[in-house]
């Protein structure tokens, strides 16, 4: 039976640090063990980055020290609402000059019923 409550698991922190960041998409950590239904992206490197959760097509930036905070789901049970899908993996590239420190993080949380 399905509870009207549900509980938020966080899946584990990827990270993509500031030399590993190029011209062209490199994967943040790994795709996404569950459908989202709390996405964060951060920037925390010191130059603006664009972000693509295919590998091609850019989706967004974010400016040096910014993020984008997606509550999506949260206040729905576990089967309503929009979720970034499943195997979704994320993105990132350099949108003009290379960082010279820092790193690109992807928090994300996904809910199962609370019993």
């Amino acid at each position: 039976m399905s509870s009207l409550a549900i509980r938020i698991i966080p899946e584990p922190l990827r990270s993509l640090a500031f030399g590993s960041i190029s011209g062209t998409y490199m994967g943040i950590g790994t795709a996404l063990i569950a459908p989202s239904r709390i996405f964060m992206v951060q920037n925390l490197t010191d130059q603006q980055m664009t972000f693509s959760l295919d590998g091609t097509n850019d989706h967004f930036t974010l400016p040096s020290e910014g993020f984008i905070l997606l509550d999506l789901t949260a206040n729905k049970t576990v089967v309503q609402g929009a979720f970034i899908a499943e195997g979704t993996r994320v993105y990132v590239k350099e949108t003009g000059s290379s960082p010279t420190l820092g790193a690109v993080y992807v928090t994300t949380f996904y809910g199962i019923d609370a019993i």
